[in-house]
């Protein structure tokens, strides 16, 4: 357990270290959710006038839970990228002949998606609050709401780092990028799921996301509801992904 500790505080210390060096690589992921919260929180406020749009805290309000879900589950993502950059680099391939527990990889790689989140995460959230987003959740509800966040991202990490390592190239990054973007996007991101109507509505009412939007913007409004049921399928998310990111792990010991 120390040494897969050791390389996954190594590894988490180096990424975070990397993207807060890097402009290239941190403000991208600042600005893409800010360029959401604005294009959607105020170009399409008026939304909030249809009849039957029954969310007690506005639409700021209802636009953020959705931008701070996505931006955790793009900052999985980006892991991805990181992942393969390495591996297009050798730095990878060094890592594994030298990791005492390889393990330990996949966990700092996940640590240092959570790392780079939560300042993403900050950053958006102060924006929002700017922007005038009520807050009608208790401290409880909150954390429940931020733990919905860390869910997402853990999952996101653990899907862009086992399909990085399978892949081992940059050229991954769309294949790595895509299936998250249609989730997300398949889910009630403009309107509650019960002013959506046709296929869109069909498939927003099997998309797992919808869940975990619905349970994050019931704790940012101070009504709860499936709050359970979210983190379950966070948690089963994460099993089955983490199953799937080792195998990766292991495609790439093979692969040398």
């Amino acid at each position: 357990m120390r040494r897969f500790l050791y390389v996954a505080r190594a590894v988490a210390w180096r990424s975070i270290h990397n993207t807060l060096v890097s402009p290239a690589i941190l403000l991208p992921s600042i600005i893409f959710p800010l360029f959401f919260l604005v294009a959607f929180a105020g170009g399409l406020s008026r939304i909030a006038d249809v009849p039957n749009f029954n969310y007690s805290a506005g639409y700021t309000s209802f636009q953020f839970v959705f931008v701070f879900l996505q931006s955790a589950a793009f900052g999985g993502v980006f892991t991805g990228f990181a992942v393969a950059r390495d591996f297009d680099s050798g730095f990878a391939r060094r890592l594994m002949l030298s990791a005492p527990r390889r393990g330990g990889i996949i966990a700092g790689y996940a640590l240092g998606a959570l790392g780079r989140w939560l300042i993403t995460g900050t950053v958006v959230t102060v924006a929002a609050l700017i922007a005038g987003m009520n807050v009608f959740g208790s401290g409880i509800d909150l954390v429940g709401l931020l733990g919905l966040g860390i869910g997402m991202n853990f999952a996101a990490a653990l899907w862009a780092c086992g399909l990085a390592m399978f892949l081992r190239t940059e050229q991954a990054g769309a294949l790595i990028q895509m299936p998250v973007f249609v989730l997300l996007f398949l889910a009630p991101v403009y309107v509650p799921i019960g002013l959506l109507e046709g296929w869109i509505h069909t498939v927003a009412r099997y998309n797992p996301v919808t869940v975990t939007l619905e349970a994050g913007r019931g704790l940012l409004a101070g009504s709860p509801i499936k709050v359970a049921l979210a983190f379950a399928l966070l948690a089963g998310s994460a099993l089955v992904l983490g199953v799937f990111a080792r195998r990766g792990l292991a495609s790439a010991e093979r692969a040398g």
